[in-house]
């Protein structure tokens, strides 16, 4: 599975301009050249509207598992770069797919918005624990909610990683002692955890996919038939196997 995203600048007035071109085959010289085609016609259109595409920031990127050789392709008869890992928009994408990369950099920035909040959420915050609750779930969890119905799939040890700060926000928000388990402290307050978080956003996802007017909207969440390399959950078993 090949990607190339471009970030293009205007020549008369400044602007930002993401494009995201993906192409699937099994075969990774088909996939590549189907991607070249891609982007001759999308070097057309820039031609024509007189858009400069910034090629120092465009990427390449395979998705597989296979180690394998990548196909070179050309915009402006220059290579794109090839990349490892790639952001878009605020998702981090490795070739792998494998969702780590996204989740250690969402903890590292929630792991410094506590400390901007504690005066609000702290065990001093004249806030009450309803209020308290309601500035973690408007400010902080949306930070890592985001795209859970794609990397929600992972690995309860990879999802620990942000469960454990959930954990650590609902300790400080309720000045629970030492010994009191955070099970405790999540059932009595009604959060949920990350999994079940995951499973809950799916859910809607695919509610809103089976009443949307596209035939091409409604197939994104009907489970993928054939072999599944390394037993890897797809989205949609968010939702069947919840």
């Amino acid at each position: 599975m090949y990607a190339s995203y471009m970030l293009c600048m205007d020549e008369y007035f400044t602007f930002m301009l993401l494009c995201a071109i993906l192409t699937v085959h099994e075969d990774h010289k088909m996939a590549a050249h189907r991607l070249q085609m891609h982007l001759n016609k999308i070097q057309s259109w820039l031609k024509t509207w007189r858009i400069k595409a910034n090629e120092a920031k465009s990427v390449q990127i395979t998705f597989t598992l296979n180690k394998m050789t990548w196909t070179p392709v050309k915009l402006k008869n220059e290579h794109l770069p090839q990349a490892d890992e790639v952001k878009y928009p605020c998702i981090h994408l490795d070739r792998r797919l494998t969702w780590r990369k996204h989740i250690t950099t969402k903890r590292k920035q929630l792991d410094l918005k506590p400390r901007n909040l504690y005066w609000k959420i702290g065990r001093k915050s004249q806030l009450s624990l309803e209020n308290k609750l309601i500035v973690y779930k408007v400010i902080l969890k949306p930070v890592w909610t985001y795209g859970i119905q794609l990397w929600g799939t992972r690995s309860n040890l990879t999802l620990e990683i942000l469960e454990r700060f959930q954990s650590k926000v609902l300790r400080i928000i309720t000045d629970a002692s030492w010994y009191i388990p955070n099970t405790i402290i999540k059932r009595d307050l009604q959060i949920p955890t990350v999994k079940k978080e995951a499973r809950k956003y799916s859910a809607n996802y695919r509610t809103r996919l089976d009443a949307h007017p596209k035939n091409l909207a409604n197939a994104l969440f009907k489970e993928q038939l054939g072999n599944r390399r390394l037993n890897r959950l797809y989205p949609a078993d968010l939702v069947t196997n919840g």
